[in-house]
């Protein structure tokens, strides 16, 4: 039987940690883990070339440009990063039937509704990383109309910088500090998401479309440092404060819970209630010490 090759960009990213931590060539998969160096989405003239040297049966994009902030100054490497190389391993996806699976983001969407969002809302960026991620969903709808578009948001993992492992810094140097409590979600553990993709493909039940993921639960940034450092046991004190006390360069969507219903009814999935991860996540670190 021959393999099928697994293609995953962004692999020292925290997806990419995370599914390489739990995903090894076997008899039926043959992995490959791409990092920047591998793989240099600021220049998409070479992808094509690339991805034609391994041949994969599947790709995994999860690379992109995510300094959210950064983004507000160089639009143009984030359009470059986040637009035309996926526009290019969308192409080639879809010149040569590779099953594309495309991690995207809740910041496509404008986040001025407070209810868990569906995947058919309307979407309307409010700032430049959003916006370049969405210039990548279509790109990828308009050249690989097979793909799956995964929106995820609040990303946190052992690995990388995260919301997670600033708190915990933070947390331990001071005595108290001030956390946005005005802008709602819930945060995703990389591993879970991570455990669905590769369910997803071993399983090998592929239906096309956009899916939200992220754990389950409606959380503020607050609520979500308030519950890092009772978990942690740490005494610092954790003030809520407005966005507008914490002006940022890069505008953040007030509301953007997702809803899970859609990849639950596909899938046959359960997604793991955010407190419950973010426990597995904080006994890893420190099983990591």
């Amino acid at each position: 039987m021959k393999k099928q090759k697994v293609l995953v960009t962004g692999s020292s990213g925290q997806l990419g940690s995370e599914l390489k931590d739990i995903w090894y060539s076997d008899y039926r998969f043959e992995l490959y883990f791409l990092e920047r160096k591998d793989l240099d989405l600021t220049n998409p003239d070479l992808i094509q070339g690339i991805l034609n040297h391994y041949q994969p049966d599947y790709i995994i994009h999860s690379a992109a440009y995510t300094a959210v902030d950064l983004a507000e100054q160089e639009p143009d490497i984030a359009n470059v990063v986040n637009h035309l190389a996926t526009s290019e391993i969308a192409k080639y996806a879809g010149k040569n039937s590779v099953r594309l699976l495309y991690i995207s983001t809740d910041y496509v969407f404008p986040g001025n509704i407070d209810a868990a969002l569906s995947e058919d809302l309307p979407t309307d960026p409010i700032n430049i990383y959003g916006a370049t991620k969405l210039k990548g969903e279509l790109a990828v709808q308009k050249f690989c109309n097979d793909a799956i578009i995964i929106r995820t948001a609040w990303v946190y993992s052992t690995y990388g910088k995260n919301f997670v492992k600033t708190m915990l810094n933070l947390m331990n140097s001071r005595v108290e500090i001030n956390v946005v409590s005005d802008q709602i979600g819930s945060p995703t553990y990389a591993y879970d998401l991570a455990i669905l993709i590769k369910y997803i493909i071993e399983d090998g039940k592929w239906v096309a479309g956009i899916y939200n993921y992220s754990n389950e639960g409606r959380v503020s940034w607050y609520d979500f440092a308030k519950e890092i450092r009772d978990q942690s046991n740490l005494d610092c004190k954790v003030n809520p404060i407005p966005s507008a006390s914490y002006p940022t360069q890069a505008k953040r969507p007030h509301y953007s819970l997702l809803s899970k219903k859609k990849v639950k009814q596909t899938f046959k999935v359960d997604v793991p209630e955010w407190k419950e991860s973010l426990n597995k996540m904080l006994n890893k670190l420190k099983a990591n010490q």
